[in-house]
């Protein structure tokens, strides 16, 4: 048997269970053995998983994403990696029927990466890929020899199925460009460390607070189950003997029902199990069983060497003796959690950039852990008012979102500001499990700087943040039982045959969008098409809004009084001095659906212009030209069009005609004397 020694050895996701546990015995045990760890920090790993290495000499930690191309290959060259041992993944089965893609973006194209960089940089002497026993799919009850290496893969959920695509990459790579793969399969882990998502670790939790442990079914379903230290050792065989182009499981032949692993927990924690264990709902398909055969395995001279009692006692008393080493896990302990939530503990608050914000195309470029939202909330005078309101807004440095924040601060409304980008799903539920909102606000988003010509030349960005970022968080809150303000556009629509120009007959709400002129217009009504999915958005077309404010670059009325010319063409407008507090009243009212969000009536650039003179500047002159000649100098088409109101009018009667709101809320607070 030939044995293989490592120099430099990569580890991914070791600042997680599994690799964890690995990585703190290789650096222990193999001084000679330089360790690099690349985590990206995710909701189930913590830095100190690996406290007990972080001052040897042979260990580094880099703070990364497997996706990543750029800095895997940098890591391969500059830290001279031979060895790669991959346990970089999302893992919970639960999540994956929540949000499937987050799998398929982790497990498989993550290890696409790094098999490239692989095969890009020739000097990977081993790369092992950590697989998963749910690949082979349900084992028979009656079955006595358990599946084998060459066993068919068929997987069964959305996990499995991800860590299935990923062993063929895997394959190929091997077989095609001969890159030196072995592959694990390993049954059920439990131990110290492990994120309370888990069956194990979140019966302890419970039964540490007294509440009833939760079994998905009947608790039929047969687990085998290992403990984190023989798993440990299992790599370090498979490390030093394991032949590349193949296959091992790690596994165990003792098999445990779900039920009687509950009950085993409630007699080591003196809980009766008639009443301390709760039956709810099962998983959408739930494996009887999983078993593997391990021989192979143990012909390399690997044995399990921890029993079950042992184990689970020395795992209850780790749990007892570090109840806060994840934080707030409420939302992992629910019987169907469905999340990536990350944990709140202080050592975890990470300062990161915020998000693309509303009317602005500069996105936020990180690749890392952001952390919980630390501002703090402003509380109402009135504390016994119920229910109690708390607002999460996204779009803090947007001209929208700052406005929110001031007018829930003024009429005592708390609220935060949310961190996460929209495109990343578990910093959105990280926002969402810190502050535990009562709604939503979503005014973060891409207009173009300094106007919508921006989009055409930034087309991705622009996807990235008005479709997939707002679907996104639309889908958080569906899953939290959030109501989601989304501040959308107007400018979807322009005037045609059945609106004419001038007629009075606007767009309504169920109007299809007819505007396709500019690459904005159009993500913004794609968007807005996809969320008449979700019944927990309420969504608000917003057009050329204007406030009170006119220094203001993005106010509308600023804008025009800067041109050298302008078009004269009635519009519908907004006034958020009138309408932002509208919006708050229709999140208190729990309004959904779609609402043209505009003043009622048109006004035309020439007739704001004018009151512009007679309010503020008796000097202020303009020009106008035409469409043709405007065209000239914009790169795309701008939206004209009236929308009706009247929906919104029948909602809040008060609501005042454009002309009206200009006056009262702008042009008289701002007049000169």
């Amino acid at each position: 048997m030939t044995t293989y020694t490592p120099k430099n050895i990569l580890i991914t996701g070791a600042a997680g269970f599994i690799a964890s546990h690995v990585a703190n015995r290789l650096i222990r045990s193999y001084p000679d053995y330089k360790i690099v760890v690349l985590d990206k920090l995710d909701y189930c790993s913590s830095l100190k998983n690996l406290n007990p290495s972080r001052s040897s000499p042979n260990f580094k930690f880099v703070k990364g994403d497997i996706g990543s191309a750029d800095l895997v290959n940098y890591l391969l060259i500059t830290e001279s990696i031979d060895t790669i041992m991959h346990f970089a993944a999302q893992t919970h089965v639960d999540n994956s029927f929540g949000n499937s893609f987050e799998f398929t973006k982790n497990n498989i194209y993550g290890t696409h990466v790094l098999l490239e960089a692989c095969k890009v940089t020739g000097q990977i002497r081993r790369f092992i890929h950590v697989s998963t026993d749910e690949v082979y799919g349900e084992t028979e009850e009656d079955a006595i020899v358990g599946n084998h290496e060459a066993s068919q893969l068929l997987p069964t959920n959305p996990y499995s199925a991800t860590k299935a695509g990923a062993e063929m990459l895997v394959m190929a790579y091997g077989r095609s460009y001969g890159l030196p793969v072995i592959t694990t399969r390993g049954n059920n882990v439990y131990g110290p460390n492990q994120f309370p998502e888990k069956l194990i670790p979140k019966f302890i939790l419970l039964a540490m607070r007294g509440k009833p442990l939760p079994i998905h079914g009947d608790g039929s379903n047969v687990r085998s189950y290992l403990y984190c230290e023989d798993v440990a050792e299992a790599f370090e065989v498979i490390l030093h003997k394991g032949e590349v182009g193949h296959v091992y499981n790690i596994g165990t032949k003792r098999e445990r029902r779900v039920i009687d692993v509950a009950k085993d927990m409630c007699k080591l924690f003196n809980m009766d199990p008639d009443s301390s264990i709760k039956f709810v709902e099962n998983r959408p398909f739930n494996d009887q069983r999983y078993f593997l055969d391990d021989e192979k395995l143990k012909s390399l001279g690997w044995s399990e060497r921890t029993i079950w009692e042992e184990g689970l006692k020395k795992t209850i008393e780790w749990y007892t003796s570090n109840p806060n080493w994840w934080g707030d896990v409420s939302g992992a302990l629910l019987p169907h959690p469905r999340m990536l939530m990350m944990p709140g503990g202080v050592d975890r608050l990470v300062d990161g950039p915020e998000n693309t914000e509303f009317d602005s195309p500069h996105e936020a470029n990180n690749n890392s852990q952001i952390g919980i939202s630390v501002s703090a909330p402003k509380t109402s005078s009135n504390s016994t008012k119920k229910p109690s309101l708390k607002f999460l807004i996204y779009g803090k440095t947007g001209w929208i979102g700052g406005l929110l924040g001031k007018i829930c601060q003024k009429q005592g409304i708390q609220y935060e500001y949310g961190k996460g980008r929209l495109q990343d799903r578990s910093q959105l539920l990280a926002d969402i499990q810190s502050v535990k909102p009562t709604h939503v606000f979503n005014a973060a988003g891409v207009t173009g700087r300094p106007n919508v010509d921006w989009c055409e030349s930034h087309k991705t960005e622009t996807i990235s943040t008005n479709v997939s970022g707002t679907l996104n968080l639309a889908d958080v809150c569906r899953e939290h039982g959030l109501l989601m303000i989304n501040f959308a556009t107007g400018c979807i629509f322009e005037y045609d045959s059945t609106h004419p120009e001038g007629s009075g007959i606007g767009f309504k709400e169920e109007d299809k969008p007819n505007f396709i002129g500019s690459f904005y217009s159009k993500t913004k009504a794609m968007v807005e098409e996809l969320l008449k999915e979700y019944d927990n958005v309420c969504t608000l077309r917003v057009r050329m809004p204007i406030s009170s404010d006119l220094n203001n670059p993005r106010n509308f009325i600023t804008k025009i009084s800067r041109y050298n010319k302008v078009v004269n063409i009635p519009n519908s407008m907004t006034i958020l001095d009138e309408l932002l507090p509208i919006s708050i009243e229709m999140a208190k009212r729990n309004l959904k659906g779609i609402w043209n969000f505009t003043n009622p009536g048109v006004i035309t650039h020439n007739q704001i212009l004018q009151m512009y003179q007679n309010y503020i500047n008796p000097k202020f002159k303009w020009q106008n030209f035409t469409l043709q000649e405007q065209a000239l100098v914009i790169v795309a088409p701008r939206s004209n069009n009236e929308l009706d109101a009247s929906k919104l009018k029948k909602e809040f009667p008060e609501l005042m005609s454009i002309k009206e709101s200009l006056i009262k809320y702008v042009f008289e607070p701002n007049k000169k004397h």
